[in-house]
């Protein structure tokens, strides 16, 4: 059964190998927002028995909201939510767990989706700087929806700390989504595969300059 699914599965991929590209980005994509969804919590956790919950965390300020108070794009106001932002704490809890998943995802993307053997260092690099961008506009959308999905979870459907949770991975899915879609053409770019020159190709050129100089 398993080998015939595995053989299915190579026929279609060679008759459509960029659909089987993307499908295999989707599961493991999927696979990374999964691990996330179980970081997030126990980080955040952690983090939140420290007195990093009422350190505020608010640079890059960009506009006004629509209360007039400052708009910040990385704007994690001291005090537990929803009452407060977060504060450095979930800063923290929030960019260590995209971290963790960020270099998992580069490696298992790199090796199994798009198979690519060039370098590893300028792909990295390529990567991180793509990881910053993504990170700054992801941090620049949860200004807009933040506060009111915790806000709905929390008070309004009186969820408390499950509805916390539940606000927890409702953003951390809505990160996930918005990486998932501005990666994939990155990882078109940064993971290519060069052809590698055939072995017996090249001993077969050898002996015949060979022959042609005895």
């Amino acid at each position: 059964m398993i080998t015939r699914l595995r053989d299915a599965w190579r026929r279609f991929a060679e008759k459509r190998p960029g659909v089987a590209q993307f499908v295999v980005f989707f599961l493991l994509s999927n696979g990374i927002t999964v691990l996330q969804l179980a970081l997030m919590p126990l980080i955040k956790w952690l983090f939140g028995m420290t007195s990093l919950v009422d350190t505020a965390f608010q640079v890059w300020p960009v506009g006004s909201n629509p209360d007039g108070s400052q708009y910040f794009v990385f704007d994690y106001a001291a005090g537990a939510l929803p009452a407060g932002g977060g504060g450095l704490a979930y800063f923290l809890a929030v960019q260590i767990t995209l971290l963790v998943a960020q270099v998992i995802n580069f490696f298992a993307q790199r090796n199994i989706t798009f198979k690519s053997n060039t370098s590893v260092g300028k792909a990295a690099a390529w990567y991180a700087i793509a990881y910053v961008a993504i990170t700054i506009l992801a941090a620049a959308a949860q200004g807009l929806y933040k506060t009111p999905i915790y806000d709905l979870f929390i008070e309004t459907w009186g969820l408390g700390g499950t509805g916390e949770t539940l606000a927890d991975f409702v953003t951390m899915i809505i990160n996930a989504a918005i990486s998932f879609w501005v990666f994939f053409p990155i990882f078109k770019v940064i993971f290519k595969q060069v052809p590698e020159v055939a072995a017996p190709a090249a001993a077969a050129d050898a002996d015949a300059g060979e022959v042609r100089t005895s």
